[in-house]
């Protein structure tokens, strides 16, 4: 064996200790900025310095300085002049904002990537990182999480600003806690995941956005000059391409829903059926209208629907109805399946249906009709002037005053025309009977805005494609198999008797307790995931997409 040589070892040895050296002095130096750090966070916190270049970019300044100061002002993104793995995956997270609609430069991007460059700049050129940018680098990647958790889980806009029929809120959340958990085990992603809505709706909503932006980025589709007559040449051409590009040609070949002679006429029935139009196979000046919708509008679309979800409580309950005003459709989920769907008709666009959710707890079988005020002075008073025997036919008894005894008869004694709303001292009640304009039941749940599910005499109303011609209650299509379903089980109520009370002479009003209160959400949705996992639209019918788009797009404030 050879040994090694004095002067070699005495090398190793030397090596080795300033190694040694080496290590602990840049241990000291990273701690000792740590401590520097920690301490210029403090100091900027109680400054209340919250600029960042001079400019104020922070969204949620109390929560920033919240989250400090719970952490005794220890950085959490920087590590020992470091970059933490965990501000890495926040940038990506950002970076993919847009697949939920959002936008990535509402989250300070452009800023935390241009101090991530200088940091690794300075550090290349083995220069001490500034402390400032250290500092000022951990405030925007703190206000990132939390903003863009914020979004995810309650929205970018607050319902209530953009939409005032808009009732449904959420519960709070602490961000500044949902940050401190997700850094202390490392999982910031993980984190923000799940903080999006957790309904499947949602997640095939946002595959669709990405399959509508890919086609809006590839050209869109052609614009149909056709007219009802011209289905020749070019045209057809043109149809069938702009038809094919959603899928609808390929649909039709295979679909047997809707039966037409050729395969043009089915897809146009599979387009108009999607698309909240009446399924006829021909090409309609709506329809014509809804195909000339640009791809571009429809990827806004979308995106103001993946909002409208994160507006909704994260927990819609196993058994609950929900009621889609745009759609006119209402779905009954027991165990969060789909067990019972219907046609509703919903509100006139100046008596809109409000936004809500709350608890359906009774019905009334065979209700009384008390006409509210405003309906009252204005459609029913209208009726009285122009035919005096209005009241009567319809079985509405006239209520003088507010005392339950001072009734009188509805066809006398009233000069209607000296009537208006500035002298009005009458309440108007319609028995239940053929005419009541409630039907055999009406479903309560009540709230502030007088609003429930009913039954009607009309019922050829169901049979029109769009349906919003009430005064804001809910008109439902299949009265008697709700009715059985909120009230299986019910010893008293057994289905024989429901059948006779909603479909026989016996006028009685009954009130019953429902055995299991189930939870209603009345939701506004343009876009949506049908079961059959397709992509559905509707008609803006009030009008609120392209205002909550716009608002989405306009630039933040601080909260």
């Amino acid at each position: 064996m050879h040994r090694m040589r004095p002067y070699f070892v005495i090398f190793i040895l030397g090596a080795a200790i300033i190694g040694i050296f080496g290590f602990i002095q840049n241990t000291t130096a990273a701690q000792s900025q740590g401590l520097e750090i920690q301490d210029r966070i403090r100091q900027r916190i109680e400054t209340g310095m919250v600029t960042v270049k001079n400019k104020k970019l922070f969204y949620m300044t109390n929560e920033v300085f919240l989250f400090y100061e719970r952490r005794a002002y220890f950085p959490a993104w920087i590590h020992k002049d470091k970059i933490s793995s965990q501000a890495k995956k926040l940038v990506k997270a950002i970076r993919n904002s847009d697949h939920e609609g959002l936008r990535p430069d509402d989250y300070h991007l452009e800023s935390i990537l241009a101090l991530m460059l200088e940091i690794q700049l300075s550090r290349d050129g083995t220069e001490v990182s500034d402390i400032d940018q250290l500092v000022e680098l951990e405030f925007l990647l703190t206000d990132a999480f939390l903003i863009y958790g914020s979004h995810l889980i309650f929205g970018r806009i607050d319902p209530i600003q953009i939409d005032p029929n808009w009732f449904i809120r959420q519960s709070g959340v602490d961000m500044a806690q949902v940050l401190q958990e997700a850094l202390a085990t490392k999982r910031v992603k993980e984190a923000l995941t799940a903080l999006l809505p957790m309904h499947d709706e949602y997640a095939r909503l946002r595959e669709k956005l990405a399959v509508y932006r890919k086609i809006a980025k590839s050209g869109g589709w052609p614009t149909v000059p056709l007219k009802n007559k011209d289905l020749k040449g070019e045209s057809r051409a043109i149809l069938d391409k702009r038809l094919a590009i959603e899928g609808f040609m390929q649909s039709a070949k295979s679909n047997k829903q809707f039966i037409f002679d050729n395969v043009l006429d089915r897809a146009l029935a599979i387009y108009q059926f999607r698309n909240g139009l009446e399924p006829d196979g021909k090409l309609g000046p709506r329809t014509l209208q809804s195909l000339n919708v640009s791809a571009d509008d429809r990827v806004k679309q979308i995106v103001v629907n993946m909002e409208r979800w994160r507006w909704l409580p994260r927990d819609l309950q196993d058994r609950h109805i929900l009621v889609n005003i745009a759609n006119f459709q209402m779905e009954v989920f027991d165990q969060k399946d789909s067990f019972l769907n219907m046609r509703v008709v919903v509100g006139k666009t100046y008596r809109m249906t409000p936004v809500f959710s709350d608890r359906m707890t009774y019905l009334v079988i065979n209700p009384y009709w008390f006409v509210p005020e405003s309906i009252a002075q204005t459609d029913v008073l209208n009726n009285v002037k122009e035919d005096p025997n209005y009241l009567a036919n319809q079985e509405i008894r006239v209520i003088n005053g507010w005392e339950n005894d001072s009734r009188m008869p509805a066809t006398k004694g009233i000069d209607w025309n000296s009537v208006s709303s500035s002298n009005w001292s009458y309440r108007f009640i319609q028995d239940p009977g053929p005419r009541n304009l409630l039907g055999r039941v009406k479903f309560m749940f009540p709230n502030q805005f007088d609003v429930y599910l009913h039954d009607t005499p009309h019922k050829d109303t169901f049979t029109n494609a769009r349906r919003d011609y009430s005064s804001g209650c809910i008109r439902v299509e299949k009265p008697l198999e709700l009715t059985e379903y909120l009230l299986r089980g019910h010893p008293d109520w057994p289905p024989t008797r429901i059948r006779h009370m909603l479909s026989g002479g016996d006028y009685s009003t009954h009130t019953v307790m429902l055995p299991e209160p189930i939870a209603i959400h009345i939701v506004y949705w343009t876009a949506w995931i049908g079961n059959d996992k397709n992509l559905y639209f509707s008609p803006d019918i009030y009008g609120r997409d392209k205002a909550l788009f716009a608002e989405m797009q306009a630039p933040l404030t601080s909260f």
